[in-house]
């Protein structure tokens, strides 16, 4: 009985102990100091206002056309008997070099009977003229001068009848000289084929298509406007002369090819389905000086313009996620507080939202979202800054400023069609 008891005991004994033991070191830690959490403010990504002279631009697209494009087409009936190698789609010709050549043997006949008609027709009239000659020396030797003779007695229908049918003799010899000429076809310029329409052996006639060709002297691109644009470039409706420079620019075969060219004309009427002016730019030569590095700007092409607008001496150049919609943007004042501006957009841009005023020189401008009102405190980061700072507890904050900061870069190279 009492070895039970006694081993009752110690199995007590043993958790209480331990108990005690715990309690007892729990009471000799030193107590923890409790400290107040900081409160930080918001951060917010910021640039200094720096002014400088910038030149405003327009962006938009358009297509290559060729300045001079014709259809190809017989003004006499035959059959080819030649076709010029250059004469084939994609070829090059140059000016006055025959493309197609026409049977000549019946025009030859008919110049030939031709020349024999203008021969008898000047037969008559030499026959004609001296017969008027003696009808007028008979009558001044019958009549000794006195009165006034008739037509008939000087035989002046006649003459005026031989006359007739020499020049009409004459005016069919170079009728039929005209059309041996065409039976050759010469290009009116120098240019390329675009495409044929008619071979050696085919019978054709007057007004038949041989093919369409187009000048290579000069293209043009029509770039569509709105009335904004035309304001930015100070260009009015039908404008001719010499205008503002346009950057051309497309991908071909792997790499980003450019050109030059300008301006000429604005079209005098709006579309009337998209509402938009188009001004008309053109470069001379695409396919010889003005090649970039051997690649002609070819027709066909699909290009972006860029066009050269006036300069403005002083303005600002702002992502876009620091303009809003209403054309505010907020700065941070001395105090890090956040403090709204109404600014003067002059464009909106790839590069970012053109201002010419409304914020002074070296101020803040916020170039993120707003993480609290106006008016409240704020930790402005630069773009520097914010990369060396490294709290654990700021990163979450950090990922989104820099989220902000993409957002903002990627819209300096938005499409300013956008707006």
């Amino acid at each position: 009985m009492k070895r039970k008891i006694l081993v009752i005991a110690v199995s007590l004994a043993v958790p209480v102990g331990f108990f005690v033991l715990i309690s007892v070191l729990g009471s000799m830690r030193p107590e923890r100091e409790r400290q107040e959490a900081e409160t930080q403010a918001p951060a917010v990504f910021v640039e200094d206002a720096e002014f400088e002279p910038v030149a405003l631009k327009v962006y938009t697209q358009g297509e290559v056309e060729p300045r001079r494009e014709i259809q190809l087409t017989s003004q006499i009936s035959g059959v080819i008997t030649e076709v010029s190698d250059s004469f084939a789609d994609g070829g090059v010709f140059e000016a006055g070099e025959v493309l197609v050549r026409l049977e000549d043997a019946d025009y030859e006949l008919a110049k030939t009977r031709a020349e024999a008609q203008v021969a008898q027709a000047s037969q008559a009239l030499a026959i004609e003229q001296a017969e008027a000659a003696l009808a007028r020396q008979d009558y001044e030797e019958l009549a000794g001068g006195e009165g006034t003779p008739s037509g008939l007695t000087l035989r002046e229908p006649q003459l005026a009848r031989a006359e007739a049918e020499f020049e009409s003799a004459k005016a069919n010899l170079r009728d039929a000289e005209l059309a041996l000429e065409r039976t050759t076809i010469e290009a009116p310029f120098a240019g390329r084929v675009r495409s044929i329409g008619a071979d050696v052996g085919q019978f054709v006639s007057p007004g038949t298509q041989l093919g369409q060709v187009f000048s290579t002297a000069a293209v043009e691109i029509r770039l569509p406007l709105t009335d904004a644009d035309l304001a930015r470039l100070d260009l009015p409706l039908a404008f001719t002369g010499e205008g503002p420079r346009v950057n051309l620019s497309t991908s071909v075969a792997g790499a980003l090819r450019e050109w030059e060219g300008r301006i000429v004309r604005v079209d005098a009427a709006v579309d009337p389905t998209t509402r938009l002016i188009s001004a008309i730019a053109r470069v001379d030569d695409p396919y010889g000086a003005n090649a970039d590095d051997g690649f002609p700007l070819a027709v066909g092409l699909f290009v972006d313009a860029v066009i050269e607008g006036p300069a403005l001496d002083r303005a600002l150049v702002l992502p876009r996620l620091a303009v809003q919609d209403d054309g505010t943007v907020y700065v941070v004042d001395e105090e890090n507080r956040l403090r709204r501006r109404e600014v003067t957009v002059a464009a909106r841009t790839p590069e970012g939202v053109i201002v010419t005023a409304g914020v002074e020189p070296d101020e803040r401008v916020v170039v993120s979202r707003l993480p609290t009102a106006v008016g409240n405190v704020v930790r402005p980061l630069s773009a520097d800054e914010a990369a060396a700072s490294e709290p654990a507890e700021d990163e979450a904050e950090a990922g989104g400023l820099q989220a902000d900061r993409r957002r903002a870069n990627s819209g300096r190279a938005a499409n300013a069609g956008a707006n």
